[in-house]
C-alpha cells in the first residue's frame, strides 16, 4: 500500500534525518573507515530481523553474537519483527524518521519499493556488498533497482515440486511428471490406485506464477511497461491450473488457509504431490509419511505447453536504512552476516539456501533438500525489479482464490485484476491483450 506522502518529501525528510544522527561513532556514507579500519569503528547497529522467530532466528543470534565477538566495539540490537508486520512497520518508522532500524532483513519484493521511496541507502561501491560475482544471478537481480544495488542477498528459495515416493511406488508411476500434463496423468493415476489426493494447489497468489512462466508470461512486462497477468499466455497458465482443479486431479483448496491444509494432508500421506519451497520441508518431514526423510522428493517445477518450466526467486535482502546513525557499523554488520562462511552456518543450522555460490559447500549440499533446490535455482525467475512489485500480490490474490475455488471464471479473475493494478498501482503502464 502507498502511503500519502511524496517521493520528494521523504526523501528531504530523510536527508535531515541522516544529516543530524551522523554521530555515535558513525563516520561518513562512504562507509571509508569501515573499508580502511574496521577494527576502529565504534556504536550500535539496531537489526531487525523477519525470520521466524521459533525455527530460525535462534540461528541469526548466533550469529550476531559471533560479529560481536569480530569487532567488540559495535554492539547489536537484536529485534525480532514478525514478516507479516514488518513491510508496514518499517515503512511508518522510516517515513517519520523514528525508529527504524540501522539495518532489516527485507523481503527481496519489498526492496524496490523501500528504494523508490527514498528508504535505503544504495549500497554500490561500499563495504556492505563484497565480491558480488560471488552472488547467484537471481537473488543479486532481487537486490538491485533502476541500476543500483540497495541490498545484500542473504537467503534465496524457489519452489519446487515435492512428491510422496511411496504413493508414486504404490500407483506405478516410475518417475516424477516433468510437464503439467505429465502431473494431471500421474495424480488421477494415484488417486485411482492408492485413494490418495493428487497434487495440491495453494491458492495463494505466489504459486501461480510457476503456471505463467510455463507460458513463456509473467503479471508484468517491466521494459515494455505492459500488464500481462491478463494475456492470452497468462490465461492459458492459470487455466491449466483450473484444469487440475476440475478434473479431479488436484482437490479444490479451502478458501481459507488453504495452503496450510494441502501441506497437512501432504505431510500425512493424504496428497501425493504438492508444489512448495525449502521453508515447507522442516514441518512436513514431521508428518506421519515422512518419518523416513528419504519418502519425500522433489523435484523441479513441471513445464507448461511451451516447454517453459520455472519458478520465482524468493529470499530476503539485508537492507540498510539511508537514516542510519552508523554506516560504518552498518555495513560491516551487514558484510558480516552476508558472508560466505555465515551463510553456510545458517543452511546448515535451518536449511535456508545461500546465496554465494561459494557457500554451498559439500557440507550444504550433502543434504537432499538443499540440493535439490540449488539445483532448481538455475531455472528461476528473478521478480519484476519495480517498487509496486510487492503489492501486487494483494489484488491477484483475492482474485486467484476465486478462480481456484471455481468461484470465478479465469478470465474474468485475469482482468478485473489488470484492471484494479492500471487504476491504483501501475497507472502509467498499458494492459497487453
Amino acid at each position: 500500500m502507498r502511503r500519502g506522502i511524496s517521493v520528494a518529501a521523504v526523501v528531504g525528510v530523510l536527508a535531515l534525518t541522516a544529516t543530524a544522527c551522523g554521530g555515535d561513532g558513525g563516520g561518513g556514507n562512504d562507509g571509508a573507515k569501515a573499508a580502511s579500519d574496521p577494527g576502529s569503528v565504534t556504536g550500535t547497529v539496531t537489526w531487525w530481523d523477519t525470520s521466524d522467530a521459533t525455527n530460525e532466528a535462534p540461528v541469526f543470534k548466533k550469529l550476531v553474537s559471533a560479529f560481536e565477538q569480530k569487532y567488540p566495539k559495535i554492539k547489536v540490537e537484536y529485534v525480532n519483527v514478525p514478516f507479516d508486520q514488518a513491510q508496514q512497520k518499517f515503512k511508518t518508522a522510516a517515513a517519520t524518521g523514528k525508529g527504524a532500524p540501522d539495518v532489516l532483513r527485507s523481503d527481496v519484493g519489498w526492496t524496490p519499493g523501500f528504494a523508490q521511496l527514498g528508504y535505503l541507502k544504495d549500497l554500490s561501491g561500499t563495504p556492505a556488498l563484497d565480491r558480488t560475482e560471488d552472488f547467484l544471478e537471481g537473488p543479486l537481480k532481487n537486490a538491485a533497482y533502476q541500476g543500483k544495488t540497495y541490498g545484500v542477498p542473504q537467503v534465496t528459495d524457489t519452489l519446487g515440486l515435492l512428491y510422496n515416493k511411496e504413493l508414486f511406488r504404490k500407483a506405478g508411476v516410475d518417475k516424477p511428471p516433468a510437464t503439467w500434463q505429465e502431473v494431471k496423468d500421474a495424480a488421477l493415476k494415484i488417486k485411482e490406485k492408492t485413494g490418495a489426493e493428487g497434487i495440491g494447489l495453494s491458492p495463494d497468489s505466489y504459486y501461480s506464477l510457476p503456471f505463467l512462466y510455463g507460458e513463456k508470461s509473467d503479471m508484468v512486462d517491466v521494459a515494455k511497461k505492459k500488464i500481462t497477468i491478463s494475456s492470452a499466455a497468462s490465461l492459458k497458465g492459470v487455466e491449466t491450473a483450473v484444469d487440475l482443479v476440475k478434473s479431479g486431479a488436484a482437490p479444490k483448496p479451502a478458501g481459507t488457509d488453504g495452503y496450510n491444509a494441502l501441506k497437512t494432508d501432504f505431510k500425512n500421506g493424504k496428497l501425493a504431490m504438492l508444489l512448495d519451497g525449502p521453508w515447507a520441508t522442516k514441518e512436513i518431514f514431521g508428518g506421519d509419511a515422512y518419518k523416513s526423510k528419504d519418502n519425500l522428493g522433489i523435484s523441479a517445477v513441471p513445464a507448461g505447453s511451451t516447454g517453459t518450466a520455472g519458478a520465482p526467486v524468493g529470499g530476503h535482502n539485508l537492507v540498510v536504512y539511508a537514516g542510519s546513525k552508523n554506516f560504518d557499523a552498518s555495513y560491516l554488520f551487514t558484510r558480516f552476516m552476508t558472508d560466505a562462511a555465515q551463510q553456510e552456518q545458517a543452511s546448515t543450522g535451518v536449511g535456508v539456501l545461500p546465496t554465494r555460490k561459494s557457500a554451498y559447500t559439500k557440507d550444504v549440499l550433502a543434504d537432499p533438500v538443499r540440493s535439490a533446490y540449488h539445483q532448481a535455482l538455475s531455472k528461476a525467475h528473478p521478480r519484476p525489479a519495480i517498487p509496486q512489485g510487492g503489492d501486487l500480490f494483494t489484488d491477484w490474490l483475492q482474485h486467484y482464490t476465486k478462480i481456484l475455488t471455481l468461484k470465478e471464471e479465469p478470465k474474468e479473475g485475469l482482468d478485473a485484476t489488470a484492471k484494479a493494478w492500471q487504476s491504483a498501482l501501475l497507472k502509467d503502464y498499458g494492459i497487453e491483450e
